[in-house]
This record gives C-alpha cells, structure tokens and sequence, in this order.
C-alpha cells in the first residue's frame, strides 16, 4: 500500500506541476532581422581627344593635341595616371609640357599622376600644357622630306587609374598604385 500511496503522491504533484508549470507566462522579446547588403565599388576613367585635329607639321606652328582623362561619376578617390610614349624621333620635331596639377611619377619615365579626391571626380584633366605640341622651328623640309610614313613622329597618351587605399587605415603610395596598374 505504502508503494501505491508513493506513486499516487508523485502522480498528483507532476500532474500539478504540469498544470501550474502550463499556466505560467514568461516573458520573452525577438527583435526584428538586421539586413545588411553590401554594394561594389569601382574605379572607372575615360580618355578622350577632339577627332578633327590637324596635325600637318609646320615649323614653328602650335598643333592643338588636346587628350583629357575623366575619373567617371561613382569611383572611389584614386591615383590617376598618364603615360606619354614619344616615338623614337618626336623629340628631333616636336616640343610639349604636361599640364599643371600633374606630377612625374620617381623611378618612371615619361609616367605621370595625381591624386583625385571623390569632390573633384567627373571632370576632365588635361594631359599637355595649352592643349598644343610645338612643331620646332629649327625643322626643314629636308627634315620632313626624310619622313615617311612609319616613321612621322607619334605621341601616344594612356590613362591608368588604382585606387587610393589599400585598407580603412593605409594608402597606397604613387609607386605602389603604378604597380598596380602597369601593364
């Protein structure tokens, strides 16, 4: 008897644990999601040049070369560069100086940059000083006359862009950004 007492006992006290234990309210809270969606970033140039120059060489006369770089709307502050590559004779016709604000890049020739912050992107950068080359006025025509046409003198411009930081606490250097971009 004492053995079903016992059991009739325990039976009780968890059926009234079960009933007071289903009636108790607890307090509880959920907060809402936190969505964070992660959106890329980009570095984007253009390099233009009016299409209708002339660029008859007359000695002493100025030749509109007119290349401007554009750091595009929606980049990141960037090292901006350009590279002048002059064909071998250039230099026996042609004179140019790179425009202000351009800074010659240590170590490399002809290598060129600046720093564009996000307040001055989607604006033009001039590459030549006045938008002009000089035709040398020491040239003659037996100079020109021992021109043909692989070997007229060329200037060819190039823009490079790389971004300005390597991470929230550093930046690239001007020769670490070039490394960057070399091609």
């Amino acid at each position: 008897m004492k053995k079903k007492s016992v059991v009739l006992i325990l039976t009780f006290a968890l059926v009234a644990v079960c009933i007071v234990g289903g009636t108790l309210a607890w307090l509880t809270a959920a907060a809402p999601a936190v969505t964070n969606t992660f959106t890329t970033s980009d570095v984007d140039i253009t390099l233009e040049e009016s299409e209708d120059l002339d660029l008859k060489m007359i000695p002493g006369y100025t030749i509109t070369k007119d290349p401007k770089v554009t750091v595009a709307a929606g980049s990141e502050k960037c090292y901006l560069f350009v590279k002048l590559e002059k064909s071998t004779n250039f230099d026996n016709f042609m004179t140019y100086t790179v425009d202000t604000g351009w800074t010659a890049l240590e170590g490399a020739e002809n290598i060129y940059y600046r720093v564009v912050d996000q307040s001055a992107i989607d604006q033009p950068y001039y590459v030549i000083s006045g938008n002009t080359v000089t035709v040398k006025n020491t040239v003659t025509k037996a100079d020109m006359n021992g021109l043909t046409e692989n070997t007229y003198p060329t200037l060819t411009v190039t823009a490079y862009a790389s971004q300005f930081a390597k991470n929230n606490s550093e930046n690239f250097t001007a020769a670490e950004a070039w490394a960057n971009v070399q091609p």
